[in-house]
């Protein structure tokens, strides 16, 4: 068949934008809007997760902008935690090794009966050392349990891929979570499964910012991010759940300014969300030492409640 230079070109240029449309749509996010007959939220994770901004500013978010919508929202990440079952020798000085998720998630799920369940690992599961394939392939059979875990429940999985890892710190282990998150991302179009992507949203805006500013960080120690860390996280959470606007705020400030009693909800949230975290972990029973303990459940319930009366006021107030 004879090809002229026009058709040449023309057939180029169709592969190259063919191309463009694969590459954006795999790093775009979905709409995962919580199903109407959720009603418990639970955040499974490691130690971000545990500090919990990054759900505190989704949880906030979302209330402010569904005031009558009855859902609970509750974390129970846990620090050093992994899905893999891996950890570095003379973790933490030899003091413990790393907790596996495996221990406790019959109980976690046994007690709390989630409907949505939100997966956030990957950070601890490379025990930062250099990609393996025997190390990857315990991270990919964990998370593959997991998910038959959550369907088992009956509950909607949504996972979340790895936050960045600094490369400052190491761009052998940020290489680690860049493979780590695109074989997650993978997952969406092999198994039709739900995946936000934090990590490379994460990763382009410390590029950036590094090319303005060389010593910009989102996580001094490379793996822990602060505030704007936690919000670019929620950012993507919340614009996967439907919140489009949410693309224009550069902080959860901005994002909270809109509303008249913003950060009272947040702050009340927040706090009730610590109380909680701290009462589950503790009832449903984990291996990880040097944790408060926090108030019995029972207590912490009534605590809530009071909370969330609050809460309630503010936001019909709004």
């Amino acid at each position: 068949m004879f090809y002229t230079k026009t058709s040449i070109m023309n057939r180029v240029a169709l592969v190259f934008l063919l191309f463009t449309v694969f590459h954006v749509s795999a790093f775009s996010q979905t709409d995962y809007s919580i199903p109407e007959e959720a009603q418990r939220i639970v955040f499974l994770g490691n130690s971000i997760t545990y500090s919990g901004q990054y759900i505190s500013y989704v949880e906030a978010y979302y209330r402010l902008k569904h005031p009558l919508r009855e859902l609970e929202w509750i974390n129970v990440g846990l620090p050093s935690e992994t899905v893999s079952g891996l950890s570095e020798e003379n973790h933490a000085g030899g003091a413990f090794p790393r907790p596996d998720l495996h221990e406790r998630l019959n109980r976690v799920f046994e007690r709390l009966n989630p409907d949505v369940v939100f997966v956030n690992y990957g950070m601890n599961d490379g025990i930062y050392l250099p990609l393996d394939e025997g190390r990857f392939q315990k991270y990919k059979d964990g998370i593959n349990w997991l998910h038959g875990e959550i369907i088992a429940i009956s509950a909607y999985a949504i996972f979340v891929t790895p936050p960045v890892y600094d490369p400052k710190k190491g761009a052998a282990y940020a290489n680690v979570l860049d493979n780590y998150s695109d074989w997650l991302l993978s997952r969406r179009y092999t198994a039709g499964w739900k995946v936000i992507d934090i990590h490379w949203p994460m990763r382009n805006y410390l590029e950036d910012q590094r090319a303005l500013d060389s010593a910009y960080f989102l996580a001094k120690d490379g793996v822990h991010p602060g505030e704007i860390g936690h919000w670019l996280m929620a950012k993507e959470i919340l614009l996967a759940l439907g919140e489009s606007e949410v693309k224009d705020f550069n902080d959860i400030h901005e994002a909270l300014a809109a509303f008249s009693h913003g950060e009272e909800v947040l702050s009340l949230i927040s706090k009730r969300q610590m109380l909680l975290r701290d009462a589950w972990l503790t009832s449903t029973g984990h291996v990880r030492p040097g944790l408060a303990p926090g108030v019995a459940l029972e207590e912490a319930q009534a605590l809530a409640n009071e909370i969330e009366s609050q809460l309630t006021q503010l936001l019909l107030n709004n």
